[in-house]
């Protein structure tokens, strides 16, 4: 018996319907990406505008101006001062890096079991062009995102009110009150959690720089930049930003090498130790379990490059589960994140 047009058209569209839930869910995560992408770019602007709003007692719309244009003119003129050099410096540690992966190729190659080892790394296709091939691509891929994530980031900054308004309106009222106050305890802890990672990721540079300095290694600014820039990716990104020190080392001699992996070894001892505990302490705790199974979920989620953003959403639901389950639902005193501070 054929089918009537109806039937016809309600199949289609319960066809085309589960097609698309796959590409519903990837765009809904990019969503998702990009807009804790620009609220950490609106923290950041509301961080520079506040000592102006204390001291100077300007307006916060004049306040987040003249945040905004004293970020760009740092970004700026650090690009103009050290970018060039940066770079070459960048350049040049790729180069070595190549250098040392072929020696240790070459060295594998005069073994047994060197050549088994090389013969599943092949077979997995891990290699250093394709890492590094990935890792252009999805920089390039999300340049797009990133100019969302600017100007998303300072419209939200510029009308924070509006924004929280209206997502608060998105509530039953029964639960507009706690719902502000939660977006309150979720914008303070995110705000002392990113001035603490930038008070880690300046001393943590600074340090790697000044150490691969003294051991002579080629390179210095940039491999600094690098540890620097890895210390936002909490646990994975202090070995991640060794890796490419090391291997530089290895375009010396063993001796680098060694007085490398001490100096990455005790610098990340001292910032585990000391520096974190005490920024800790002044900013939000988050126990490393949490951060740990967060940089499992988001990269599950999301896929490998959007753990850049698996600390932020930790402290985020983070401060969910303490504001609204332990506190508001079980009724328990519980101390929320930065809420001391």
């Amino acid at each position: 018996m054929p089918l009537s047009a109806a039937e016809i058209f309600k199949r289609s569209a319960i066809f085309v319907a589960v097609a698309l839930v796959p590409v519903l869910v990837w765009l809904l995560f990019d969503v998702i990406l990009i807009s804790i992408g620009a609220i950490l770019i609106a923290t950041l602007l509301t961080l520079g505008a506040e000592p102006l709003i204390r001291w100077l007692k300007l307006g916060r719309g004049m306040a987040l101006v003249i945040s905004t244009l004293v970020i760009i003119s740092i970004v700026a003129v650090a690009g103009y001062l050290f970018g060039t050099r940066a770079f070459a410096q960048l350049h040049e540690v790729m180069q070595r890096t190549n250098q040392a992966i072929d020696s240790i190729r070459a060295s594998l190659q005069g073994s047994d079991f060197g050549k088994l080892i090389l013969s599943h790394v092949q077979a997995s296709n891990l290699s250093l062009t394709n890492v590094v091939t990935g890792v252009f691509s999805v920089s390039l891929n999300f340049l797009a995102g990133l100019v969302f994530v600017v100007f998303g980031g300072i419209y939200l900054a510029a009308q924070v009110g509006l924004y929280r308004d209206g997502l608060i309106q998105l509530l039953p009222r029964r639960l507009r009150v706690n719902g502000a106050e939660t977006l309150g305890d979720i914008a303070n802890a995110l705000r002392l959690w990113l001035l603490g990672q930038l008070i880690s990721m300046v001393l943590v540079g600074l340090l790697s720089a000044l150490a691969t300095w003294l051991i002579g290694l080629p390179s210095p600014l940039a491999l600094g930049l690098i540890a620097g820039l890895f210390e936002f990716i909490p646990y994975a990104g202090p070995i991640l930003s060794a890796i490419p020190a090391v291997l530089v080392a290895a375009t010396k001699d063993l001796n680098a090498v060694l007085w490398t992996i001490a100096a990455y070894a005790l610098i990340h001892l001292a910032e585990g130790q000391v520096i974190s505990p005490i920024i800790s302490r002044e900013m939000v705790y988050i126990p490393p379990l949490v951060l740990i199974l967060g940089i499992i979920s988001v990269t599950t989620l999301f896929g490998a490059y959007a753990v850049i953003f698996a600390a932020p959403i930790a402290v985020i639901l983070f401060v969910v589960v303490k504001k609204v389950y332990v506190r508001d639902k079980l009724g328990e005193s519980t101390a929320i994140p930065g809420e001391a501070a």
